[in-house]
């Protein structure tokens, strides 16, 4: 590694090596304090964040602790009143001792205190006396002598048995939350409780009665702001951070001091009361993140670190509560908003940042200025060398005005540039009289090569159309006569087979036009086909009609695309001759079956496209480089010259034949046409044919 760090050193222009040496230093030792720093003070504020969260939980769990304890004592002391002894010794009414549980309730700031019998049966309530066999919500009498509130949890139903004004206080109904687990409810109606269960006893110390007495903790916020005003007092957090505190019933904050401090979700109807002092509303019925849900709920664990409540990223606490089962059933919250701090260890990490950058920037400017008066010279000669290497060969150095060995060398310089440059230009124009001359001869010979193979195709060409001509123009006339006998001896019973003679008709004189277009190859010049405008999707029925005996005995399966409004200028004919030469080509390359697909389509420039696309094996890359050449197939009684002819007679009209292998497996031969702009198909054109991109397709092995 020493080795290639000397190496590249060495490598370096002289004014980089001046300027490391002064430095490095500089560098290297500055942006390692500066790092070092940012590392240690980054770790070290956020254990500093971190501690001061863990100390707030530990206040706030002291707190809860201690409403429990209050709870517990306000339920003993009602158990142990010697008013509520008097009226049980007395046999008083259900009625006397609501009356005293209401005034001991409200005495004591409790929600709801009941009197039941040992059995767990309801004697008498702070609101009346409750007939109902509630069982479902007591507990045994405890042999203890002291009672001891733990949470629970109740259904809305039961709570609302024993405190019928708290029914409305119970549901919560959930605000979509980001980050939390998706869940299908839409409200939380269970209630989270502090309960506490004294026993009375009689003189014997036998029980008598229970005590139950509670305080509900949904909407409680006067709890929860109590909580959140001991942990985080006016003033106790710096930089503008806000301290909050919150209980969650399950994932769901049933109390809390949160806001919903950007406009999504403020006035929604189910925030809860907005906050009194700041009038934001409360993120009641918001839930917590995944992520702690599973940390503190699932696994049981203390959550010390960054968390996203609401909208916003807090130092956060968590920690389970659990009920007097030991289940988990909710989270005891607090944290402050993380932003402030972040800003200040940020700013002060961008300040101690600067200063080292400035002292960097200050030295390297006057490094820079000392080392420009030694490194100028040698590279401006670098300069010179890379301009006349681009392209520039009059390119000097000039005269320096310096009297030392650098001075000396760019004059020496320019002298061996202006040796170079001479013996150059003579080296240039021997060669390029030397590559006129080769051109020249090469451009000859390939013309001269050029011509003898078109003779030679034409020639060949020739004989075969002589020999074509000679051998089917005969054929074609006896046939034709004897088809017109035919018709002059069947007379009126001719009629039932009109269409299949004329079709016969048809045929023989597209034998005829498939004779002269052979012969205009060897005298193209002589031979023009008949040129009108044509509907493409009617010529691609019309060669379906012709290929359809083959495709019957096929497994192929046919779509149509015909999306083509233009209609090209052609012969009608040739264009129908070349149609079902590719068409027939599309069956032979799929002998096991397969699909093959007839499109036509408006394409750029005002040309129109017939494609023939099949699902066979598709065009070999020699196959591709020899598609259009004659007298090379792949057929054992092929001729080679369909392609050719095809392509030659589209040629003719300005047109062209493209082949390309798709995608998905497969070739497609697309013959291209020229027509003008406004060659619009007529509104009832291509009725014969199928809708323009509609596909339609043929079972296997049915004539079409």
């Amino acid at each position: 590694m020493s080795m290639k760090l000397i190496h590249l050193f060495d490598r370096q222009p002289i004014r980089n090596k001046l300027l490391a040496m002064v430095l490095m230093p500089l560098l290297v030792v500055l942006p390692l304090l500066v790092l070092i720093l940012a590392w240690w003070g980054d770790a070290a504020v956020d254990r500093m964040l971190i501690t001061k969260v863990r100390a707030d939980l530990a206040v706030a769990h002291g707190y809860f602790d201690r409403v429990l304890g209050e709870v517990s004592a306000s339920a003993d002391a009602m158990a142990e009143s010697r008013s509520l002894h008097q009226l049980l010794a007395d046999g008083a009414v259900p009625a006397m001792v609501q009356t005293q549980l209401e005034a001991f309730r409200r005495r004591e700031g409790l929600d709801f205190i009941n009197l039941r019998r040992p059995d767990g049966r309801v004697l008498a309530t702070d609101h009346g006396f409750a007939a109902l066999d509630v069982t479902a919500l007591a507990t045994a009498p405890t042999a203890s002598q002291r009672s001891q509130a733990t949470v629970q949890v109740w259904d809305r139903a039961a709570l609302a048995l024993l405190a019928p004004s708290l029914r409305e206080a119970v549901a919560v109904p959930l605000v979509p939350t980001r980050n939390a687990q998706p869940t299908d409810r839409l409200s939380e109606d269970r209630a989270m409780v502090v309960v506490a269960h004294a026993p009375v006893r009689d003189a014997a110390g036998t029980v008598i009665a229970q005590v139950q007495a509670g305080t509900l903790l949904n909407r409680n916020l006067r709890f929860i702001d109590h909580i959140n005003q001991i942990v985080y007092p006016e003033g106790s957090l710096p930089f503008g951070s806000r301290g909050t505190a919150t209980l969650f019933l399950d994932d769901v904050r049933i109390s809390t001091n949160v806001r919903l401090f950007s406009d999504e979700g403020q006035d929604d109807g189910v925030s809860g009361p907005p906050d009194a002092r700041t009038g934001e509303a409360r993120a009641i019925g918001t839930r917590v993140s995944k992520a702690v849900r599973d940390a503190v709920l699932g696994e049981g664990r203390t959550w010390l670190d960054r968390a996203f409540v609401v909208n916003e990223w807090y130092v956060s606490a968590y920690e389970p509560i659990v009920d007097g089962h030991g289940q988990r059933v909710g989270m005891l919250y607090v944290g402050y908003l993380e932003r402030p701090f972040i800003w200040l260890k940020y700013g002060v990490l961008i300040g101690i940042g600067a200063v080292f950058f400035g002292v960097m920037v200050l030295a390297a400017v006057a490094s820079a200025r000392w080392a420009r008066t030694i490194s100028q010279p040698l590279e401006q000669m670098a300069l010179t060398m890379h301009r006349v290497e681009a392209g520039t060969p009059d390119a000097r150095v000039g005269d320096l005005e310096r009297g030392d060995e650098i001075g000396r060398l760019a004059g020496h310089l320019d002298h061996l540039l202006d040796t170079i440059d001479d013996k150059t230009r003579a080296l240039q124009r021997w060669n390029a009289e030397l590559d006129a001359k080769v051109v020249e001869r090469t451009r000859a010979l390939e013309a001269a090569q050029q011509g003898l193979l078109r003779t030679e195709k034409m020639a060949a060409v020739g004989q075969l159309t002589a020999s074509i001509a000679h051998e089917v123009n005969n054929p074609i006339a006896v046939i034709q006569g004897n088809l017109d006998l035919v018709r002059d001896l069947l007379g009126e019973h001719a009629r039932p087979v009109q269409a299949e003679l004329r079709l016969v008709d048809q045929q023989i004189e597209r034998m005829r036009l498939i004779v002269t277009q052979l012969l205009q190859f060897s005298r193209p010049h002589e031979y023009a086909g008949y040129v009108d405008r044509v509907d493409t999707a009617q010529v691609f029925e019309d060669c379906l009609v012709l290929t359809g005996h083959l495709l019957a005995k096929t497994r192929i399966e046919l779509r149509r695309a015909y999306a083509a409004t233009r209609q090209p200028g052609i012969n009608r004919n040739e264009l129908q001759q070349v149609l079902v030469n590719l068409m027939v080509n599309a069956v032979h390359a799929m002998p096991d079956g397969g699909v093959m697909t007839l499109a036509t389509a408006d394409e750029a420039g005002g040309e129109v496209s017939l494609s023939v696309l099949d699902t066979g094996r598709g065009l070999s890359d020699e196959a591709m480089e020899n598609l259009f050449k004659p007298f090379i197939t792949s057929k054992k009684d092929g001729t080679g010259l369909g392609l050719w002819i095809s392509r030659s007679i589209v040629e003719r009209y300005g047109g062209d034949i493209r082949a390309a292998n798709l995608a998905q497996g497969g070739a497609a031969m697309s013959v291209w046409l020229r027509c003008d702009a406004d060659a619009q198909l007529p509104a009832d054109a291509g009725s014969a044919a199928a809708d323009s991109g509609q596909t339609l397709a043929t079972e296997p092995g049915r004539a079409l």
